[in-house]
């Protein structure tokens, strides 16, 4: 079973009806909030170590997390600030996991352009020229993997471990019977 690595997960949750910006960066400290290069304010934790973009409609979104449990943390850590600023958070804002990008070893070179044609071409966006690595999108689940010559991959659009987990072994599975893996 090869070993992959969440290295980032996206997150979007909402913690109340609206959220007043100016109010939040006059009382947090650490956030950035400059509405003239962009509409959200950027609150970031140290400890877990995430980004999280707080927008006025009361949305956020949440990166940088390795797990969703680091998610959650953050959530709960922003929540209360919010909650001691006076601010009616929602009582347990949902977490939508939006995306997940992890990182993985075949252990075993490939040559691309065989690995291209073996696995379907319809399936498979290679340029050389452009990019370094292969994408090779599946549909179950669904997920797109780089893959690169030294064997190393990276899983980006799952929304579980359980997905990238999935896709891994299948990737390893296909590329193993066609007899790809060097």
């Amino acid at each position: 079973m090869m070993k992959v690595t969440v290295e980032n997960i996206v997150a979007s949750t909402a913690f109340a009806d609206k959220l007043d910006l100016d109010m939040i960066i006059q009382s947090v400290e650490g956030a950035e909030y400059e509405p003239e290069q962009f509409p959200g304010l950027v609150y970031k934790l140290s400890n877990p170590k995430t980004a999280t973009l707080l927008f006025k409609s009361g949305k956020a979104n949440c990166t940088g997390a390795k797990n969703v449990e680091d998610v959650r943390k953050t959530v709960d850590i922003i929540a209360e600030k919010l909650r001691k600023l006076g601010v009616k958070v929602y009582k347990n804002p949902e977490i939508v996991v939006q995306n997940m990008v992890a990182v993985g070893d075949l252990g075993g070179e490939l040559n691309l352009t065989e690995t291209a044609v073996g696995l379907g071409l319809e399936n498979i966006e290679y340029e050389p020229e452009q990019f370094p690595g292969m994408v090779y999108r599946i549909k179950e689940p669904k997920v797109a993997l780089l893959l690169f010559s030294s064997g190393k991959i990276v899983c980006a659009g799952a929304k579980n471990v359980e997905d990238v987990s999935k896709a891994a072994e299948k990737l390893s599975k296909e590329l193993n019977s066609l007899g790809l893996l060097r």
